[in-house]
């Protein structure tokens, strides 16, 4: 369970125990979908608890809110002051937040007035686990761009998410990857996707996907790292013959991965450049 009979929530400007949140049966969110929301870690430092980029994540938390059409009444900074004040009240330190900002009652195709703001907290080890992951390409595909906000984290989109990790653990695989419209390579059902070839890392460029917060950071440490990352459309058969591949994600972090559609990568992970970058986001975020 993500919360017991002492868990307390922030729900729309009150903090009450999770057990007696409520939600109307007739949420627009419920039944269509129409919310947005983020995925935050905040890690144990030497320095205290740190919830690392709150600001980033917030930021983008409005963006989705606003391509929503969601009036988001409460500012990044008040946010983050909650965020910090919801792990003092669950006395949670390496913990994962969850805001989520959802509609009242509608059932109208159209905008609501009625807006609530939810934020929880729970302990939560890296989703995809530790163990090298097995990939198959998915036969669900990435939203086109045109049908929707790809690049907004909207609830009703993990839909296509579920679909894809479900078909990929029926067939025997921990994952799946999902290509795009022209079956190009666009992400994993809830991480990004990268790739490494000859001391050179590639990942899908923004467009199909989502612009992750944990993408940016591996595009940061790579710099520091002097790795050469480069954006570009790539097909399945380009990632069969890689030396390495990783996921990346909040709640993932920088997830390995062994290999795709039964095509082993060359390189062991420990002598990856995905691995020496999943080490150096680990201390990373250890800096408050």
């Amino acid at each position: 369970m993500y919360y017991n009979s002492d868990t307390i929530i922030f729900l729309d400007g009150q903090w009450v125990k999770a057990q007696n949140g409520k939600i109307n049966l007739y949420s627009q969110t419920l039944h269509y979908g129409v919310g947005v929301f983020e995925g935050i870690r905040s890690y144990k430092t030497e320095n205290g608890t740190s919830i690392y980029k709150a600001k980033e994540h917030f930021e983008r938390l409005h963006y989705s809110a606003e391509k929503m059409h969601i009036k988001l009444n409460y500012t990044v900074e008040e946010l983050i002051d909650l965020s910090y004040r919801l792990l003092e009240k669950n006395s949670l330190e390496d913990a994962y937040i969850r805001p989520l900002v959802y509609v009242g009652e509608n059932m109208a195709l159209q905008p609501s007035e009625e807006v609530h703001v939810l934020l929880s907290a729970w302990k939560w080890g890296r989703y995809l686990g530790n163990k090298q992951l097995k990939l198959m390409t998915s036969s669900f595909q990435r939203p086109n761009p045109k049908s929707c906000f790809v690049e907004a984290k909207v609830c009703g989109h993990y839909t296509n998410s579920i679909v894809a990790t479900t078909e990929a653990k029926q067939n025997g695989f921990d994952e799946a990857l999902l290509l795009d419209m022209n079956e190009n390579v666009a992400e994993g059902p809830g991480a990004n996707f990268f790739y490494e070839r000859e001391g050179k890392l590639f990942t899908a460029p923004l467009g199909n996907i989502l612009s992750g917060i944990t993408r940016q950071t591996i595009f940061e440490l790579a710099n520091e790292l002097g790795f050469e990352v480069i954006e570009k459309f790539f097909t399945p058969e380009d990632v069969y013959n890689a030396d390495g591949a990783f996921f990346t994600g909040t709640a993932a972090e920088v997830a390995a991965i062994g290999s795709l559609d039964n095509h082993r990568f060359n390189l062991p992970w420990k002598k990856s450049i995905g691995y020496q970058l999943a080490t150096a986001y680990q201390k990373c975020v250890q800096i408050k």
